[in-house]
């Protein structure tokens, strides 16, 4: 792993000053305009180097340069052939830019921006689209990357991504304003920082639309300024970052509409001068489903599968969650998830742990069945796991596992926890697609810097469901929320039927639909092609089944083009068929050659980023005379790693060492690494005190009960009884992280045959100081 170094270690001037950001949120998609202001201070022309990361699924559909008042638009042209046009711009004194994606990883772009005079101010503004995901609690969540962590390259790769990683706050603000419009009821906004009272406004002069329903809530991990509703009905609002930001941390923003789960269509209308036949010149639909399975089906979790929890022990996982009161160390977090996890298995069904950094190792040679004595084995070496394993390398432990044969009747379900930054992000892709058919993969990026691209492609390959965990958030409810996943049965023969009006067709562009779970949505881009003879609507419908059960999901929806949307759809819908296609390509398809053609040709008419394909602008107005090489200047990006455990970069300098660098031919690097970690680690935050919760929880036997113990009171079906109405009287609110946990002691409390059960309730409320009734314990 190369890593650059520190422009701002050196004093030297860093050409980018500022970032201002505008972000149009319409239902659940984010149009993105980042304007980064540029000014050269020194007195010879220079180019500057800025490795950004942006959102995994982002369609980046807009480049351009303004210089004074002259603004120049960026073409997409072949990446070759932009880099020679690039190249030859700045040698001949020519201003230039240009933007690409990094080929090892979909969620890094470079930005060159080259020839910036002597005193000269240069704005370059990027707009991309992207779909904002749907979290455990139905928000929709939009992330603003800042975080570029070094990537983790293995050994014998080719040069990973290249980054200038800053040890303290970027030299650069952030600006930021949110619009969010939606015919979906908006409520609140909710940040971990404190928020000014919200205000309602009807609306005014500047808002120029109106739509029918409110918006709800937003949220975010930074200081907001108050929410303001543009109309009383909530269908529109405005929300602003508090000025003076240091874009030091990733920008999260939670946004939760009223009706989240109801299926919709949007229909784009193309562009009449784009070429007849092709996707820009034929209206696309874009489809948001959200199955709801029957109520007596979700009732039987399944009570089989093989569960193979893989935990990234690198030295990276030794850093904090978060930077405020009461934060763990990653690790730490991730041992008591797998407490919980432990703990929430049904009896019979099969597990395995996976500890993984530069090497890997299993608690066991091969997954083995859940009872007691292999709960507590797995127990026990939980509490010894370190983040002590060097780099990240998940490659091998992946191959490893597939390597192993499933067991009949008990499918594979795979958890994957890393802080998610390698360099090899498309072949591990890569590796899970092609097992897709034996397993589910439920994945979590834990802390700021997480790749989203790996974080969220794992899951997307493997038919799961991704969640990240970032700032003050606690693991364990969104980890549960994906055991729920995970012990919902397996829903198959998934097929997608139109009924469209006569002279109309559908082309579908999205990859079939391979998973569906409860309440999650799934989207459906299609174009639809030719002139409806009279009719005005169209039908999808989606079949499967579910436990032998054949269900159907239906949508009707308008053939006509909704206004104002901007060709986001098309974007969108153009950049899911490149990244197929990119997939297609490294599968080693026959006709490579015509595939990448095909790529090009749709980035370039699309006007959207690939890996093939690059934005170029030269000023072709400029050109002066350039004695000797170019000034460079690399813009640095925030690393969180740095300032994780210690005041001292000096000290964590040495832990990145020991962390990225596999390759050192002494064991010098390593010994200093470990004493520089013994120094931060005492000079970590002391130990926050054992959550109640986890200690209860611990106390419990795979069988569901809790056994008689000095530290509850006599008899195993009483202290299980105790056990249960202290979770539902004192812990409802953390009731996702024990629920599994729960139903477990229920159900055993149920096998016991025990008379009379309300008296002993009843007992136990007056000791516990509760109100619980036996029909919410469900026993």
């Amino acid at each position: 792993m190369e890593i650059c170094g520190l422009v701002t270690e050196k004093n030297e001037p860093v050409p980018l000053k500022s970032i201002s950001v505008e972000v149009l949120v319409q239902d659940h998609v984010a149009t993105v305009s980042s304007t980064l202001q540029y000014v050269n201070e020194e007195e010879r022309p220079l180019e500057a180097l800025f490795v950004l990361p942006l959102p995994a699924d982002a369609a980046v559909c807009h480049f351009s340069a303004k210089i004074g008042e002259q603004e120049i638009v960026a073409e997409v042209q072949d990446k070759e052939t932009a880099r020679d046009q690039y190249d030859d711009a700045v040698s001949s004194g020519q201003q230039a830019f240009l933007l690409e994606e990094s080929a090892e990883s979909p969620d890094v772009f470079r930005l060159s921006v080259g020839c910036l005079s002597a005193g000269q101010n240069a704005a370059v503004t990027i707009i991309y689209v992207t779909e904002l995901a749907v979290q455990a609690d139905h928000s929709l969540r939009f992330c603003l990357p800042a975080v570029l962590n070094p990537r983790y390259t293995p050994a014998g790769s080719a040069a990973g991504i290249v980054s200038e990683i800053s040890s303290g706050a970027v030299p650069y603000t952030l600006t930021l304003s949110v619009h969010v419009s939606s015919p979906k009821p908006i409520s609140k906004l909710e940040s971990n920082c404190t928020l000014d009272p919200l205000l309602f406004l009807h609306a005014d002069s500047q808002c120029s639309c109106e739509l029918s329903k409110p918006i709800s809530k937003l949220e975010s991990n930074c200081t907001l300024d108050p929410l303001v509703f543009l109309h009383s009905d909530h269908t529109q609002a405005t929300v602003n970052l508090s000025p003076g930001h240091m874009f030091d941390k990733d920008v999260e923003l939670f946004v939760y509409y009223q009706d989240t789960h109801q299926p919709s269509a949007i229909v784009e209308a193309g562009v009449t001068t784009a070429l007849p036949g092709s996707l820009m010149r034929d209206p696309v639909v874009m489809i948001s489903l959200y199955p709801e399975f029957p109520e007596e089906v979700m009732k039987s979790l399944a009570t089989r599968g093989e569960f193979v929890f893989v935990i990234d022990r690198s030295g990276s996982m030794d850093s904090m969650m978060h930077q405020g009161k009461g934060a763990q160390m990653c690790i730490e977090s991730a041992k008591d998830t797998l407490l919980l996890l432990l703990k929430s298995l049904p009896v019979g069904c099969y597990f395995n742990i996976y500890g993984f950094g530069s090497d890997f190792e299993s608690f066991f040679p091969q997954s083995v069945e859940y009872n007691q004595d292999t709960m507590d084995e797995a127990l026990k070496r939980v509490k010894e796991m370190r983040a002590d394993m060097g780099g990240t390398e998940i490659l091998e432990p992946l191959k490893h596992i597939y390597s192993q044969r499933c067991y009949p009747d008990h499918p594979r379900q795979l958890f994957i926890f890393t802080d998610g930054e390698v360099g090899n992000t498309k072949e591990v892709l890569d590796l899970v697609k092609s097992h897709a058919h034996s397993h589910r993969c439920f994945s979590f990026g834990i802390g700021e810097g997480a790749s989203a691209a790996l974080i969220t492609g794992m899951a997307r390959e493997g038919s799961g469901h991704a969640q990240f965990i970032t700032d003050s958030d606690r693991m364990q409810p969104k980890v549960m929320q994906s055991l729920r996943f995970a012990l919902q049965p397996a829903v198959v023969n998934i097929s997608v039927d139109w009924i469209l009006p006569d002279g109309v067709t559908v082309d579908t562009l999205s990859p079939p639909i391979s998973v569906l779970f409860q309440g999650q949505r799934a989207l459906i881009y299609a174009q639809l092609k030719g002139e409806s003879s009279g009719g005005s609507e169209g039908t999808v419908t989606v079949k499967y089944s579910l436990k032998d059960q054949p269900l159907t999901n239906q949508l009707h929806f308008c053939l006509k083009p909704t206004e104002e949307t901007g060709l986001s759809i098309h974007r969108l819908a153009a950049r899911t068929l490149i990244r197929s296609l990119e997939q297609e390509e490294r599968s080693g398809a026959a006709g490579v050659e015509g595939i990448r053609s095909r790529m090009v040709e749709l980035s370039v008419q699309a006007g959207v980023s690939s890996v093939h394909t690059a934005f170029i602008a030269v000023n072709k107005d400029s050109r002066q005379t350039v004695k000797g090489p170019l000034l460079q200047r690399r813009v640095p990006t925030y690393n969180a790693l740095m300032q994780a455990n210690c005041d001292s970069y000096e000290a964590c300098c040495l832990m990145e060492a020991y962390d990225w660098d596999i390759e050192t031919d002494s064991n010098e690097g390593a010994v200093q690494s470990q004493q520089a970690e013994s120094e931060c680690k005492q000079r970590a935050a002391p130990e926050p005190p054992k959550d109640p919760l986890l200690q209860l929880v611990s106390l419990q036997k795979a069988s569901g009960c809790w056994d008689l113990d000095a530290t509850l009171v006599d008899g195993s079906v009483w202290a299980t009884l105790l056990a249960l109405i202290w979770l539902y009287g004192c812990k409802i609110e953390q009731q996702v992280e024990w629920q599994f946990v729960a139903m477990k002691a229920a159900s055993w409390i149920g096998s016991q045959k025990v008379g009379d059960l309300s008296q002993c309730v009843c007992a136990g409320n007056v000791l516990l100081g509760c109100q619980v009734t036996k029909e919410t314990l469900g026993i």
